[in-house]
């Protein structure tokens, strides 16, 4: 593609240089050296982003070993860490209530968002990438009429209880295309979009990378760690019993009592938040704007308050 549009710019650039006057040629031809100069510089800065495009569009080729138009979800090996790119996003739907949290709800594990929207409403691709699933479950079962995209990033996202489908299983999307109509299919008791990121299969809180009240992604990426994930579903299965957590949001699991039962122990996490640090943000000006000490912002991020706030910095907050 970015080959295909440097040969349509030397192809106008050609036929504009044959209609220029032999003086303003000649002033061109002097300027030769410095652009045999500037072509091989140009020639290196191509190179290194057709490697970093390459690099990007195999970053969900790393992760998923099959493709099928069958499931879902389907839990795969996790990688030991892995670094989602959240830069190139479009939020699904522009509204900004969200009706129902990740986490556990009628004693099982609600495994995405719950955002308000009205039959008929434009949903739209997260991301850019390649549609997998377009199907029905069925009046009052699951997803209802749902989508599946498989994005470049890794992330896999999943759009519930679609009132129409806009588009068809194979067929790649840009960020920002829409894909369905909001509805109420499935089991839903009102119109509403069930939104889901997942990774290799496993459900993670869209909410540590999707801010719907300001419309925005918490930050430029979000690093998920197998270790982490692995050893807060362990906390979580102790609290809760053999069925363990099925889904995984770092915010609900962060070394709770363990004397508590699992409700109590996410209960108090389930409303935690998260600020995105913008250039020359401080600890106190943060603390002040969400209401609570510094103390207790860097207990909460388990952070010292002398720590350097970078740009783009996650912090949780109450």
């Amino acid at each position: 593609m970015i080959l295909r549009k440097i040969r349509n710019i030397a192809a106008i650039a050609l036929s504009a240089l044959a209609t220029v006057p032999v003086a303003g040629q000649d002033l061109l031809a002097n300027q030769a050296p410095i652009d045999r100069k500037l072509k091989s510089v140009d020639s290196v800065m191509l190179q290194r982003l057709i490697v970093n495009e390459e690099a990007w569009e195999a970053s969900s080729v790393s992760l998923y070993e099959d493709w099928d138009n069958l499931y879902a979800h389907r839990e795969t090996a996790l990688p030991d860490s892995f670094r989602i790119d959240l830069r190139e996003f479009c939020m699904p739907t522009p509204s900004r209530v969200i009706t129902s949290n990740f986490g556990p709800r009628w004693r099982k594990q609600h495994k995405g968002l719950d955002i308000k929207v009205y039959i008929g409403d434009t949903i739209r691709s997260a991301f850019s990438g390649k549609v997998r699933i377009v199907k029905n479950e069925g009046a009052r079962k699951g997803y209802g009429k749902y989508v599946v995209i498989r994005h470049n990033n890794g992330l896999e996202t999943i759009y519930g209880h679609l009132s129409k489908q806009l588009v068809r299983e194979n067929q790649e999307v840009k960020a920002g295309e829409p894909i369905g109509l909001g509805g109420s299919t499935g089991k839903s008791t009102g119109s509403h979009l069930h939104f889901e990121t997942r990774l290799c299969g496993v459900a993670l809180n869209p909410a540590i990378m999707f801010d719907f009240v300001n419309q925005d992604v918490v930050a430029d990426s979000y690093m998920f760690r197998r270790n982490q994930y692995e050893r807060d579903g362990r906390i979580a299965t102790q609290l809760r019993g053999a069925n363990g957590l099925k889904g995984y949001d770092p915010a609900m699991v962060n070394s709770p009592n363990q004397n508590k039962t699992y409700a109590q122990a996410t209960s108090s996490n389930s409303s935690v938040r998260y600020h995105k640090v913008k250039k020359g943000e401080t600890l106190f000006a943060i603390a002040k704007k969400h209401k609570m000490t510094v103390s207790e912002l860097c207990q909460l991020n388990r952070i010292s308050k002398n720590v350097r706030l970078r740009p783009g910095q996650i912090l949780k907050y109450n």
